[in-house]
């Protein structure tokens, strides 16, 4: 039976950007948080390789309002070779919310490889979330819209019930050596994992205040990563 911890965590901002992948060339962001960004802000606080956090629920204390702005962008991707910023650059509108603010309510999962209980690494979260300290600056969406964040008190949201529709659940990696689009390294192991990232979505609503994400979203996440 696999350990678990909760986490909760309250983050605000001044901006916020959760981006919608079907929007090709202009930034227009979903109406509250991702599954995946809540998890982005976790780590960016406090991780380690012998744990992962599954999202349970998201909390809006505010919504925020949607504002226009203008952002200089690469139009290319940048690769191995340099390039000349001056020729890439691109001027693109963006869509985000401003004035916002979340309640993130995860589980901290231990992995098999683990050898410490799943309290020693709840503790250390803890300490850092009381303490306002983080490993990297934790952010809404993209970097430059920082988070400050603090432990959460029990306190809801306010009633508020908002059809989304199709949203971002999260990004798995799957394992092809036939399609090596992204590598990296895995603890304990000699050679880097290749294949390539598939995003996967769900059916969103917020009732009562809160985004719930059912647990099995996560149990066909470790399917396709193998990690079942």
């Amino acid at each position: 039976m696999q350990q678990t911890g909760k986490v909760q965590l309250r983050v605000w901002g001044d901006y916020a950007c959760f981006t919608r992948p079907e929007f090709k060339v202009e930034r227009v962001s979903y109406p509250v948080m991702t599954p995946s960004a809540a998890r982005g802000v976790l780590e960016a606080i406090f991780w380690k390789p012998e744990f992962r956090y599954e999202i349970r629920h998201i909390g809006i204390l505010k919504l925020g309002t949607q504002t226009v702005i203008l952002r200089n962008e690469l139009k290319d991707r940048q690769g191995n070779e340099p390039i000349f910023i001056e020729d890439k650059r691109q001027q693109r509108s963006s869509l985000i919310l401003k004035d916002v603010e979340y309640l993130i309510e995860a589980d901290a999962v231990l992995r098999p490889h683990a050898t410490e209980p799943i309290g020693k690494y709840l503790d250390q979260f803890n300490r850092k979330a009381e303490k306002g300290q983080c490993h990297h600056t934790p952010y809404l969406g993209t970097r430059e819209f920082a988070a400050a964040f603090e432990p959460a008190n029990d306190e809801n949201p306010p009633p508020l019930d908002l059809p989304i529709g199709s949203m971002l659940f999260d990004i798995a990696f799957v394992e092809d050596a036939s399609r090596i689009e992204t590598e990296f390294k895995r603890p304990k192991q000699a050679e880097p994992a290749k294949g390539y990232a598939q995003a996967l979505f769900f059916n969103a609503n917020v009732r009562d205040g809160w985004l719930n994400i059912p647990s099995e979203h996560y149990q066909r996440l470790y399917v396709m990563e193998s990690c079942a």
